[in-house]
């Protein structure tokens, strides 16, 4: 093979820490900053106003920061931020921000992205989250800490879903999900909480207060934004403050099947 071929470009301007290791055949460019002992294998493209900070690994054949699938999109004021110790997979693809969604896509700490996904502009993304093969997140959705999602899985645009909850295999998610919810199905609604993963992160009695308003929440013909606007009037414990204001706050809704609750 032709040597111009296995040697990488490294723009001028683009800065590498100490102890960066950068394979074959990568295109880094000029606006890119990526901090200390970070992985980069064979193939991989960065690009536009993107910053990258320690200890991640990224795979063969994965874009990041290259411009937004958006019509509208402006790649000199926006860009991409990744925090520290991400597992990012082969033949993901990421972009950056526009200037009329926040101007910044942003994945936080620690977590894994599997192979071939898809991260739409302006995604907020926070820390210890999991995305599975195939899964693709559409502009502008927001992502608390500690989310699953699995195989296949689509988010659509503007989309939020909130600490601990899941997204099944093969959803196709367009409302919003409240923390500890497990949402299936195409169209994906809520069938449940996250109960195995509550029982590893929280008390007993946490656990059963969040059970309890969920039983509360969505077994009854009452509205949960209601019901959950009244809940915040009255004095709660901090799990169930963020499960109440996600339902509060919620512009594209709970998908939810409403039924009457026999207990």
């Amino acid at each position: 093979m032709n040597k111009k071929y296995q040697t990488s470009i490294i723009e001028a301007g683009a800065l590498v820490g100490e102890g960066t290791k950068i394979g074959n055949a990568c295109f880094i460019g000029k606006n890119v900053v990526i901090g200390k002992n970070n992985m980069i294998d064979s193939l991989v493209v960065i690009d536009g106003n993107t910053t990258i900070g320690d200890n991640n690994h990224i795979a063969t054949r994965t874009v990041l920061g290259t411009t937004a699938q958006d019509i509208r999109s402006d790649t000199d004021s926006v860009g991409l931020k990744i925090g520290n110790y991400n597992d990012i997979g082969t033949a993901v693809f990421i972009s950056v921000g526009t200037t009329h969604g926040g101007k910044l896509t942003v994945i936080k700490n620690h977590n894994t992205l599997m192979d071939r996904i898809h991260i739409g502009h302006d995604v907020q993304m926070g820390s210890h989250c999991l995305m599975e093969e195939n899964s693709a997140l559409g502009g502008h959705v927001t992502v608390d800490n500690y989310v699953t999602f699995g195989k296949s899985s689509a988010v659509h645009q503007f989309v939020n879903i909130g600490e601990y909850a899941v997204v099944s295999n093969n959803a196709a998610l367009t409302q919003d999900v409240p923390p500890y919810c497990v949402a299936q199905g195409n169209r994906a609604k809520i069938i449940g909480l996250n109960i195995d993963i509550l029982n590893q992160h929280f008390s007993k009695s946490e656990v059963s207060d969040i059970t309890d308003a969920y039983h509360w929440l969505f077994e009854t013909s009452i509205s949960p934004k209601e019901k959950a606007v009244k809940a915040l009037n009255e004095r709660q414990v901090e799990v169930l403050k963020k499960f109440y204001s996600s339902i509060a706050d919620s512009k594209r809704g709970i998908p939810f099947t409403r039924k009457e609750n026999v207990n």
